[in-house]
């Protein structure tokens, strides 16, 4: 019987449709029209899982508004790091998106991108005292100099008035806002630049086929085995580099990859659900992404927030997301994805992250048994006026969050982003979760740094990054006259309020 297999050979395969691989394949097209690109997906459409408009917060994680991202000490200092690290990606994403657009690779940044007001909302002395100081630390930088603190309960209203709505007068309140803050549809993101990338020369997507093993080569090629689900069809692709950001399914592919630089690394499923408001009377009155003080516990995706949207082109209120556990690494997964994942090199850190991590486990355990009762009343803690019949539930996305090795506690879970490259610079994955599509940009530049050294130093390769980043290789957060005219520049073509 001979062989049917389908065998292909490209510069660079990207597996997994989602805003990763958009980026890093139009990057890399733009440094070298000439590469070969083979892209795969398992799923019909791109952007279905993480990058979807239903399965992620939508705020650009710009760290305006999101708490966690400026934890306070046991000694009440407030440690803006991690919070100005994210906001300075994001500026370089609206950089890369609005470069884009100029040059009309993407067309109609409306539809993905709409300015909106970000706010942090607190009440009770002890987090009103957290935010005034939070405003302090931040306020100093130029990353977040236009942001405004305010306990004026009228003023709040002004901001927030469906928040405010019903509220005692007397309560002790406080938020900020930025009134620079965007709500990024990354779905419709990606599919536009999936949408410009299948249309390139040397370019070719592959929905609906599924990778099932990956082997590396003696002469450091990889040779990837992949399954068409529609027809069975059986395929072979030879290349130089792969990446894969497969979202919750990169942690299997990377243990099949079987490098040691994945050696040791776990994953632990968070899944989410919504609220969403029915009721356009309510969604009319807010126009704002309002972000609460997390519970203790809580993973960062919980973080809860009263969120307008914008999707499928309609306008959207959301109240959420309420954390759950399932043993899927995606959305689409199947139940036998964690303990699949289990491996003799991972089960001692994923043991020792789940004993250092009990708080977690509660936390999970308790949202898995709120009721629906239970659920309206965390909304009104955020809409005191809420009604039942306004809401209703609604499936968001699956997050894994990395566990890996770590020598003085034996593993430890990780709530951000991880990038694992290999020494030769063949493959490179991506892990973990938030704040993950709007730091994109960074990501992957990043990443061509480590995976392309030879061709990163190209002065060719040099003058197109800054073309397409003109920050590329400075720093915006210490530089206000800088970041001035780039917020300015890319507002105007991102078509937004600076």
């Amino acid at each position: 019987m001979s062989d049917t297999t389908i065998r292909s050979s490209s510069d660079v395969v990207l597996i997994g449709a989602g805003i990763m691989s958009a980026t890093l394949g139009l990057i890399l097209k733009e440094l070298q029209p000439d590469l070969k690109i083979e892209i795969y997906e398992r799923l019909d459409i791109a952007a279905a899982e993480s990058s979807d408009a239903w399965n992620n917060a939508g705020t650009g994680h710009s760290a305006f508004c999101e708490l966690n991202y400026t934890p306070e000490s046991a000694d009440g200092t407030i440690d803006p790091k991690k919070a100005i690290s994210i906001a300075e990606s994001f500026e370089v994403s609206r950089q890369f998106w609005a470069y884009l657009v100029q040059e009309k690779k993407i067309t109609s940044p409306e539809n993905f991108i709409k300015s909106i007001p970000h706010v942090s909302y607190v009440w009770g002395e002890k987090n009103v005292a957290y935010l005034k100081k939070r405003f302090e630390v931040l306020h100093s930088n130029p990353l977040f100099k236009k942001m405004i603190f305010s306990t004026d309960f009228s003023e709040l209203k002004k901001w927030m008035p469906l928040v405010m709505e019903g509220r005692d007068e007397n309560e002790k309140v406080a938020a900020t806002s930025m009134a620079i803050g965007t709500d990024v549809n990354f779905g419709e993101l990606t599919r536009s630049m999936f949408n410009y990338l299948a249309k390139l020369d040397g370019v070719t997507m592959h929905f609906h086929h599924e990778v099932q093993k990956l082997k590396q080569r003696e002469d450091k090629s990889w040779r990837i085995k992949i399954t068409d689900l529609a027809t069975g069809q059986k395929r072979k692709a030879y290349t130089k580099f792969v990446f894969i950001g497969a979202g919750g399914g990169s942690l299997p592919l990377l243990e099949k990859a079987d490098v040691p630089e994945g050696k040791g690394f776990g994953g632990f499923p968070v899944s989410g659900q919504w609220l969403k408001c029915t009721n356009p009377e309510v969604i009319a009155k807010h126009q704002a992404k309002v972000y609460g003080k997390a519970s203790v516990g809580a993973p960062p995706m919980s973080v809860p927030h009263i969120d307008s949207r914008m999707i499928d082109g309609e306008k959207a209120l959301l109240f959420g997301p309420f954390a759950g556990f399932s043993t899927r690494f995606l959305k689409n997964g199947s139940y036998s994805d964690l303990p699949l994942s289990i491996k003799t090199d991972n089960i001692i850190p994923m043991i020792a992250a789940g004993i250092k991590n009990i708080p977690l486990t509660k936390y999970l355990i308790e949202q898995v048994r709120q009721s629906p009762k239970d659920r309206i009343n965390a909304l009104r803690e955020y809409v005191p006026t809420a009604r039942s019949k306004d809401w209703k539930i609604e499936r968001a996305g699956q997050r894994v969050q990395v566990i890996k090795k770590d020598e003085k506690e034996g593993g430890i879970l990780e709530f951000g982003t991880e990038v694992i490259t290999t020494a030769d610079g063949s493959l490179a994955v991506l892990l973990g979760a938030s704040p993950g599509a709007s730091t994109a940009v960074s990501i992957m530049t990043d990443l061509v740094g480590k995976c392309f050294k030879n061709e990163i130093v190209n002065p060719e390769w040099q003058e197109k990054l800054k073309k397409m980043i003109p920050s590329y290789g400075q720093t915006l957060n210490d530089k206000p006259s800088l970041l001035e005219e780039i917020r300015k520049n890319t507002a105007e073509i991102l078509k937004l309020n600076n």
